[in-house]
């Protein structure tokens, strides 16, 4: 088929004859375009010249893809003579070696999300030698960069059935991580590109009263004007609602950033892809945080082909909206827990000691514990459903989402600790239990998976004649 239809055709006749294509967000690729997409890469160590039973299966649902997608929760380098670890770090400090840039190639990847909390970890050195190992090995990656405008820019995949454009950003990050422009005299700033949000938390009337007179009574306090819609106490946002919760609020112009960054990604290319890495509300919670599904239908809106999230490292549940998939998270695909060498910041924060204690022993306690806050441990990441997911399929034609195969994975939870991690096929009642949650997950977003052996299955009417 011609992938250039009359009905798909950018082109706009003006009064005067001539033709505007300048602003097109038309999808524009040939039939069979495919793109496999995964979560994050938690991922420590290269993998492809290991022994790891059944990781050849699952690299094989890569093959004949045109896009092979995951989020790089890591940084790749040399610690020994480039980088160090940040005070303000993301939770871990996420290290690889610099093999894992081939390792990457070796297993297929073409395109990595570089935004999240992770991006700093080993500052800016860390984040300059990733993006070259990365370059190195013919990976095109998007989110990180010199100034804002590098690191929220599209950029580009050529292949076979057409270009792909990425735009990578992130909601979870460390707030000394966000990317800047130069203005006037003052140079840029390295980082991420950011989705800033502000949370607030909602509690019934009779509780939100009782916090107005905690802030009230509290000495520093005055107010001539008596909100009645919320209460601030410290930083936290305290606002009425039907039961207690977390509500978030988009910065508008970090929002408008994006959506113009995802408008000329897809005005010059075929195919684009908007990514997110959020774990908000939580990593206990199963659904997206209120403010996303708005936000993704605007990327679409905007352009977008597909919206995949990463970061609650769990999976949520998948929407198809104007023919388009939204993952509201594909989980990990990549969990190695072993970190190795781990920053004397994050002995102290889990109470160890490195005179005694082992990078081994304080990452055991950071999948235990979960990610430190200000309010203690949060998080923990030892349960299954961190080690359970998918690998996913998205396949077009006549420009349009007619088929989405999800492949259950599991990440090896019961081997020892130094060789947990890595994905194989989950296989029998694990897979139908992992598509059944997902299932269940996708249920309140109008999307029926099917289950063919052990496949779960999305089919959609092609549009084209």
């Amino acid at each position: 088929m011609n992938r250039h239809s009359n009905e798909d055709q950018a082109e706009k006749i003006t009064q005067d004859g001539s033709f505007d294509t300048v602003g097109s967000i038309e999808t524009n690729v040939e039939d069979g375009f495919t793109v496999a997409a995964v979560g994050d890469l938690l991922y420590a160590r290269p993998v492809t010249k290991g022994y790891h039973p059944g990781l050849v299966d699952v690299l094989r649902i890569f093959e004949g893809a045109d896009v092979k997608f995951g989020n790089l929760e890591t940084n790749i380098l040399d610690f020994r003579s480039k980088g160090q670890p940040e005070a303000e770090y993301g939770g871990a400090y996420c290290i690889s070696a610099p093999e894992l840039g081939p390792d990457l190639r070796a297993m297929g990847f073409n395109m990595l999300s570089r935004a999240n909390n992770h991006t700093l970890d080993w500052g800016v050195e860390g984040m300059r030698e990733t993006s070259r190992s990365l370059e190195m090995n013919g990976i095109v990656h998007a989110g990180a960069g010199e100034t804002l405008g590098q690191a929220g820019a599209a950029r580009f995949l050529e292949t076979r059935r057409g270009r792909v454009a990425l735009v990578s950003f992130a909601t979870t990050i460390t707030p000394m991580s966000r990317a800047c422009d130069p203005t006037g005299e003052a140079p840029g700033r390295p980082g991420l590109n950011a989705l800033r949000l502000t949370m607030s938390v909602t509690v019934p009337n009779n509780m939100l009263e009782n916090l107005r007179e905690v802030r009230e009574a509290l000495p520093g306090y005055t107010s001539s004007v008596k909100e009645l819609s919320k209460v601030v106490l410290g930083e936290v946002i305290f606002k009425a609602g039907d039961r207690a919760g977390y509500s978030f609020e988009i910065n508008s112009r970090d929002a408008a950033n994006i959506l113009r960054n995802v408008r000329h990604g897809k005005q010059v290319s075929d195919f684009c892809i908007a990514t997110n890495h959020g774990h908000e509300p939580g990593e206990w919670c199963e659904e997206p945080a209120d403010y996303e599904q708005s936000f993704a239908r605007g990327l679409i809106d905007a352009g977008a082909d597909a919206y995949i999230v990463h970061g609650p490292h769990i999976l949520r549940g998948i929407e198809i909206y104007k023919g388009r998939p939204i993952f509201y998270s594909l989980g990990n695909f990549f969990c190695q827990d072993i970190r190795t060498p781990v920053g004397v910041d994050m002995y102290e924060v889990y109470g160890k000691n490195p005179q005694f204690d082992t990078d081994a022993e304080v990452t055991a306690d950071e999948v235990a514990k979960g990610y430190p806050t200000a309010e203690g441990f949060v998080g923990p990441q030892s349960g299954v459903e961190f080690y359970e997911s998918v690998v996913t399929t998205s396949r077009f034609k006549g420009n349009q989402l007619v088929e989405l195969q999800l492949y259950p994975i599991e990440l090896r939870r019961t081997n020892r600790f130094a060789n947990r991690g890595v994905p194989r096929l989950a296989g029998g009642g694990q897979a139908r239990s992992i598509l059944e949650r997902l299932q269940k997950l996708s249920k309140p977003f109008g999307t029926a998976i099917a289950i063919e052996n052990n496949i779960g299955l999305i089919r959609l009417q092609s549009k084209a004649c």
